[in-house]
């Protein structure tokens, strides 16, 4: 247990800091999550509009600190290639 102000305000700032980044951790899984979906189903165009949400999301909380920025380039990239691979099937 926190004994001087200092370290009592150190847990709460930690405790809000977690579930904010959670939260933005949460929304870029469902969000890929949808966009795999689409790309599982099939349907190009849905995985297009998926990709774009997803990307926007990333670059978004990559500006935070909650993920780093190499990390949402990876994923993106990631998903540009399962993407570009159901165009070319399709």
């Amino acid at each position: 247990m926190p004994n001087s102000l200092s370290a009592k305000k150190r847990v709460r700032q930690n405790a809000k800091r977690n579930s904010l980044n959670l939260w933005r951790k949460r929304r870029i899984k469902e969000q890929t999550k949808t966009f795999l979906k689409a790309v599982h189903d099939g349907d190009a165009s849905v995985a297009e509009t998926e990709y774009r949400k997803a990307c926007g999301l990333l670059d978004k909380i990559a500006c935070t600190s909650t993920l780093h920025r190499n990390t949402a380039a990876r994923r993106k990239s990631r998903m540009a290639r399962f993407l570009n691979e159901l165009k070319r099937k399709g």
